[in-house]
């Protein structure tokens, strides 16, 4: 055994050691139940296994919620976007932010890295390695004993009277599970599909592009044109992988005039603003997140020069992508300045909110209530895309476009990119979390005890068990 996995394991009986000092009340108390045909059914299914679904997973544990099950589509260990198609070198944020830890030191990335390194090289960090950080979720998840189902899908989801029928693929078949919760920690593209632009989706064949939310075989394009449309983060990430495969060119285009340089969510971040937006009226979440949302994202730093250390890239702005071309094996690009000749596209165009493209929910979607069903915005402040984001309730869950149609909407909680608009910054990345988490895991508790208190009167009504003072005293004599 490696000096490095010795001091993970001591970690990992330090964190047991930990939890064990909170464990009252120790006792769970969620009633397992069964569907009228007897199959069993789940307290809470998650759909997601990377760090928020790990992080909710874990929060539910605390809470002493039993029956929960996480389905992720990837294999194990492939959880979320880090090994698969994030390009960056490292993590955007900064390294001491905390998240999954949910507030206990031994569990942070921090404490699972010195264990290894040692003190200095933690100082010595900047940000993050994206595959470092994916090595410390699985061992959060082995650690804290996290249940995941690796290599499911979910397809569909069905009403059942007051419960969820999941429907899903699995490496043996589809199948089918029951439960009375569903949380939607799936990332991204948990509440719409990426944005492909109509003439690269209508006039090239499908292997002469990729989105960045792909898998891009950059091996190939190794001594090949490359063109990039887009001057987000992901954009330039893409460019400089294409760049270190040994491509021949590459060529950036983008709208604006010249790049952003400011990042409006920093303007945002602060405890106030995380805990408690969700519970702001209407017309100030909208004008806020409305305003977010159209203003643009800049690429970071170190993510520009590690593209532009290459002197085989350029730069176009406001070139917009007008027309193109499939035409003897090459992609032509039409700016207003003029065409341009390239082996592959690949695509930085963002991903969109649209629960209708989402295959899943086109059972409920008619019944979901979105932004533009419940808020009309003064003229100046329209905003069509923000309107199709769904209008959660303040935990996250969903909302019924017409009271009482469909009451079942609220036990589906949408811990993705669709609840920006309703609840923030909070289930995204690291910074909001630690307070996004907590809401969420609140709203089910609740749920959960307003369904159980007839039941839990009950057991309190007829309770008469001696208390264990009086048991030992009856034992042993008057103390």
């Amino acid at each position: 055994m490696t000096p490095a996995n010795i001091g993970l394991d001591v970690l990992a009986h330090r964190v047991r050691e930990e939890l064990s000092l909170f464990d009252y009340p120790d006792r769970e108390w969620v009633t397992p139940c069964r569907d009228p045909d007897g199959t069993a059914v789940h307290n809470v299914v998650i759909v997601g296994g990377g760090m928020n679904g790990l992080a909710i997973a874990f929060a539910l544990q605390r809470e002493r919620i039993d029956g929960v099950t996480m389905l992720d589509e990837n294999p194990r260990g492939e959880e979320g976007p880090w090994v698969t198609y994030a390009r960056m070198i490292t993590l955007r944020t900064l390294k001491f932010l905390t998240g999954p830890d949910l507030g206990f030191p031994s569990l942070t990335f921090r404490a699972w890295h010195q264990a290894q390194y040692g003190r200095r090289s933690w100082d010595e960090m900047v940000r993050i390695p994206r595959q470092e950080w994916m090595r410390y979720l699985v061992w959060f998840r082995e650690t804290l004993g996290l249940p995941v189902r690796n290599g499911v899908r979910l397809t569909r989801i069905e009403p059942r009277g007051e419960l969820l029928a999941v429907h899903l693929l699995t490496p043996d078949g589809p199948d089918m599970a029951l439960t009375r919760k569903l949380v939607l920690a799936n990332g991204m593209q948990g509440a719409g599909v990426p944005c492909v632009p109509d003439v690269v989706r209508a006039n090239l064949p499908r292997d002469a592009w990729a989105h960045t939310t792909e898998q891009i075989d950059f091996a190939r394009l190794a001594g090949g044109k490359v063109a990039v449309i887009g001057a987000g983060a992901s954009a330039f990430d893409n460019a400089a992988t294409a760049l270190e495969a040994r491509a021949g060119s590459v060529d950036l285009f983008f709208r604006r005039p010249e790049l952003p340089t400011v990042n409006s969510y920093r303007a945002l971040e602060s405890r106030g603003f995380f805990r408690n937006f969700a519970d702001l009226p209407d017309a100030d979440r909208w004008r806020f997140m409305r305003r977010l949302l159209a203003m643009p994202m800049p690429p970071p730093q170190d993510t520009v020069e590690r593209t532009m250390q290459h002197p085989n890239v350029r730069l176009h702005s406001e070139a917009p992508i007008l027309d193109t071309v499939f035409d003897a094996g090459l992609v032509r690009i039409r700016t207003p300045q003029a065409w341009h000749e390239v082996d592959f596209l690949i695509l930085g165009t963002g991903v969109g909110v649209d629960l209708a493209d989402r295959a899943e929910f086109s059972a409920i979607v008619k019944d979901i209530a979105l932004w533009e069903d419940r808020y009309t915005p003064p003229p100046a402040e329209t905003d069509p895309a923000a309107g199709r984001f769904p209008y959660l309730g303040p935990h996250f869950e969903l909302v019924e476009k017409r009271p009482g149609t469909l009451p079942v909407l609220r036990n589906i909680h949408l811990f993705n990119t669709g609840a920006v608009v309703s609840a923030g910054i909070v289930s995204g990345g690291l910074n909001g979390m630690p307070w996004g988490i907590p809401r969420l895991v609140a709203g089910v508790s609740a749920d959960f005890y307003r369904a159980e208190v007839d039941r839990i009167f009950e057991e309190f009504d007829h309770f008469d068990e001696p208390d264990a003072w009086e048991a030992g005293r009856t034992r042993a004599g008057p103390i």
